[in-house]
């Protein structure tokens, strides 16, 4: 039975989630302070499969407790609950961490129906991997120089270690690669990784781009990978 934390202060919405995702053979708890979800989500690693997050909490907000997660280490799938739903607010909860967003008010077979893809996933990449005698090269593993990136199970190993990608920075790094070499401007970035096709401040994108830059760069600041293309956006490189 998959494990569903729902946080969500409106306390008629947070019943009638747990009401529905029970009926659907979930096992639910439920918090309402972002305080609380951080405590639910730290206390005991892996208590739950998916979290749906209200951003408009008492005391922390959403963004905050997605954030501490995930610098705690606390990789569950996330949908951020909403009644904000400017492209802006879009992009600052992936950037936080999200793996998905729904604005309210939302029909309730979408938001079981994104639940259920966000567990199709953490199954996928939990299951175990295949270890052939043979090794067998695969497309969604990109190697450039010492480094290399798994965008099945969302992992970037750069000298050593073994970095945890969020869904959104695998997507945003795969797209550099996709088109390595080539100017990516900002607003492309915008309208081909997120579907956002307002005017929308790109601030977002350039908080993504800085944490790719320290998990692949020897020296962040001077990039050899991640290039800074002036007054456009940003260039990847796999061979400096």
């Amino acid at each position: 039975m998959s494990r569903v934390l729902i946080v969500e202060d409106e306390q008629h919405l947070a019943n009638g989630l747990r009401y529905n995702l029970e009926a659907e053979g979930y096992q639910v708890s439920v918090v309402d302070t972002g305080e609380a979800a951080i405590e639910a989500l730290t206390a005991v690693p892996n208590s739950f499969d998916v979290v749906v997050l209200d951003v408009m909490l008492p005391g922390k907000d959403g963004f905050e407790v997605i954030s501490e997660a995930r610098h705690a280490g606390q990789f569950v799938p996330t949908l951020m609950l909403t009644a904000r739903s400017r492209p802006e607010d879009v992009l600052k909860g992936f950037a936080a961490g999200a793996d998905d967003y729904l604005a309210k008010p939302f029909d309730l077979s979408i938001l079981i129906a994104r639940i259920r893809g966000l567990l199709r996933r953490r199954e996928w990449l939990s299951a175990p991997r295949p270890t052939p005698s043979v090794p067998v090269p695969s497309p969604d593993i990109f190697r450039f120089g010492d480094k290399s990136v798994d965008f099945n199970f969302l992992e970037l190993r750069v000298r050593g270690q073994v970095f945890q990608l969020t869904l959104m920075e695998a997507n945003v790094l795969r797209y550099l690669i996709e088109h390595a070499n080539e100017p990516v401007s900002r607003k492309k970035l915008l309208e081909d990784v997120w579907g956002l096709h307002e005017d929308t401040d790109t601030r977002a994108i350039d908080n993504f781009i800085v944490r790719l830059r320290r998990y692949i760069e020897d020296d962040p600041t001077r990039p050899r990978h991640v290039l800074t293309v002036r007054g456009v956006g940003y260039r990847f490189m796999a061979e400096p």
